[in-house]
């Protein structure tokens, strides 16, 4: 596995720099570093007494990777994974939080472990994980892709706003999509037709 700065970094550079799309639920983001993440852990760079866009704006790219290996890589528990979970879950972790974690839960009750669904990692998760991965070791990040790849498609379904995010406007594989097949082997990834087929009914 690539080492947990070298994931950070790659990271950061995927999510890019500053946006403010009012379809993200998230709002002003820089380095995929949210301002309501910025606000919970009281980063005021520009030290005005609040946290503002102004702060997010001025965030820096070592400032993101440094949030999210202590609180979306260490404090979460993802070093207590299977090495092979790790890089899909932590890129997952700072995309979409706790829900991350869920996936990985529902994926592994799914495979026959018995364990809550919370989005907390914890004994049951680490045990469940450590399982399920000693009986599938070439299959569980794989399987994990396919879900994450599976939630962004199901959330295009539920919210339309987000959709964009899923699927370009010429049609093609969007974003999430793209983002989630990166942590899953070639001959699982969808055809451009499959992924047609998957968002005709958006419209």
């Amino acid at each position: 596995m690539r080492d947990v700065q070298s994931l950070a970094e790659e990271i950061v550079a995927r999510e890019g720099g500053f946006v403010n799309d009012p379809d993200d639920p998230g709002g002003a983001t820089n380095f995929g570093v949210t301002i309501g993440t910025m606000r919970r852990l009281g980063l005021d760079l520009t030290g005005d007494g609040q946290v503002s866009e102004a702060d997010v704006r001025a965030l820096t790219r070592a400032q993101a990777v440094a949030i999210f290996l202590e609180h979306y890589y260490r404090r979460p528990g993802i070093a207590a994974l299977p090495e092979a979970l790790q890089p899909s879950v932590f890129d997952m972790y700072v995309n979409a939080g706790g829900n991350a974690v869920r996936i990985l839960q529902r994926l592994l009750g799914e495979m026959g472990h018995d364990l809550s669904v919370d989005g907390v990692i914890g004994p049951q998760t680490i045990r469940a994980a450590q399982a399920a991965y000693r009986a599938a070791p070439g299959h569980l990040a794989d399987a994990y892709g396919i879900a994450r790849r599976d939630y962004y498609y199901a959330l295009g379904d539920r919210r339309p706003a987000s959709r964009k995010y899923a699927r370009r406007r010429d049609g093609g594989k969007g974003g999430w999509i793209l983002r989630a097949e990166e942590f899953i082997a070639p001959r699982y990834h969808l055809s451009e037709a499959e992924h047609r087929e998957r968002t005709a009914a958006w419209g």
